[in-house]
C-alpha cells in the first residue's frame, strides 16, 4: 500500500506521505477511514496551525512519534486523554497546547509539495471560518 496521499485542504491542493515507520499504528488508524472528510478550524493557544476536533473519538491508538513542536507541513493526530481527540496541521511556528496545558500528538503524515501555500490556508482558516479537508489515497 502506498505511503503517499492527496490533501485538499480549502482551495488548496498538497501532497504527502504517511509515516508509516515511525507511526504505524496511526497511520494504519488513519487508512482505515480514506478517504477522511472533516472541517479545519483555527488553533486557539497553539500558534499558527489548523485542527479538525474529534471529541471523544477514538483512534484505538496510544502515543507513537508524538511531539509538542511539528514543523511546518506536519499533521499529528492527539488520540484523546487530558483533552479532545484531533488532528492538527502545523503552517508555522506551532507549540502545541490546549486550555488544559501542553499536549502531544502522534506524527502520522507530511506534506511533501507546496508548503508555500500552508500559510495562505492558514490565513483563509483565520480570516474566512472553516474549510473543508479531504485526505484521500493519490
Amino acid at each position: 500500500m502506498s505511503d503517499t496521499v492527496r490533501i485538499t485542504a480549502g482551495r488548496y491542493r498538497f501532497d504527502a506521505r504517511f509515516e508509516s515507520a515511525a507511526a504505524p499504528d496511526t497511520v494504519a488508524a488513519i487508512r482505515k477511514r480514506l478517504p477522511y472528510r472533516g472541517q479545519l478550524v483555527h488553533v486557539r493557544w497553539s500558534g499558527e496551525g489548523v485542527w479538525v476536533p474529534l471529541g471523544d473519538t477514538d483512534f484505538g491508538v496510544g502515543y507513537e512519534n508524538h511531539t509538542s513542536h511539528p514543523a511546518p507541513g506536519h499533521m499529528l493526530l492527539y488520540p484523546g486523554g487530558i483533552s479532545e481527540t484531533e488532528i492538527i496541521l502545523a503552517y508555522g511556528g506551532l507549540d502545541f497546547s490546549s486550555k488544559i496545558g501542553q499536549l502531544a500528538g502522534n506524527h502520522f503524515l507530511t506534506i511533501t509539495s507546496d508548503l508555500d501555500d500552508l500559510p495562505r490556508l492558514g490565513h483563509d482558516v483565520l480570516w474566512k471560518g472553516a474549510q473543508d479537508l479531504l485526505i484521500e489515497p493519490a
